[in-house]
């Protein structure tokens, strides 16, 4: 319901307007009769390079902003430990001394049982633990918008990388061949002191 502002309202209203800050170009509250007409606003020329149907681009694409793959983002992540055991982490030839398996299950599941796991292990001691998440069912049906494969292969390097297990961890590389290879990552956990 709306109603027409009296002359002191509209007075009063100026008057608290005045010592606002304002953010955009001031406009005057004048009566509803002599209300202004509203006009477009004019549009910001931009100048963009002259195109013809049938000629070519330049070359120069912007690219895609899309998130390299786990894999790639854990291989060229920084190592923080020892370099000897990192090599022999990627090729094998440590053994993890404890395991969990995420196969078959969801999100709400699995985050709270690696949650427990790591900080468990973390408590006991141990350094070198194996995360299996499985490498995924492949569901994208070809629709408009792609669907990751692995859901939990994507979430656990995330859940890892943030607290509370971010303090517990030092390094997160993807499994060896002979531990998993793409559906398991090795997490190397900090010394408790």
């Amino acid at each position: 319901m709306s109603r027409r502002l009296k002359p002191e309202e509209i007075e009063l209203w100026n008057k608290v307007a005045s010592t606002a800050e304002r953010y955009h170009q001031p406009r005057k509250i004048e009566s509803q009769e002599k209300r202004p007409s509203r006009k477009p606003a004019p549009k910001a020329e931009v100048d963009l390079p002259r195109f013809k149907v049938g000629q070519s681009g330049n070359g120069q694409s912007q690219g895609h902003d899309i998130l390299p793959p786990v894999s790639e983002r854990l291989h060229n992540a920084p190592v923080r430990m020892d370099r000897k055991t990192h090599t022999k982490l990627k090729r094998g030839k440590v053994k993890p001394e404890a395991r969990i398996d995420l196969h078959g299950m969801t999100m709400d599941r699995a985050h709270p049982a690696l949650n427990g796991f790591i900080m468990r292990c973390a408590s006991e001691g141990k350094r070198l633990v194996l995360v299996i998440t499985g490498k995924g069912k492949d569901r994208d049906e070809g629709g408009p918008i792609p669907i990751r494969r692995g859901i939990l292969r994507h979430q656990v390097p995330h859940w890892l990388s943030v607290p509370p297990l971010s303090q517990l961890i030092l390094q997160i590389t993807p499994a060896h061949d002979r531990h998993g290879g793409g559906g398991a990552y090795y997490v190397y956990l900090k010394r408790l002191r």
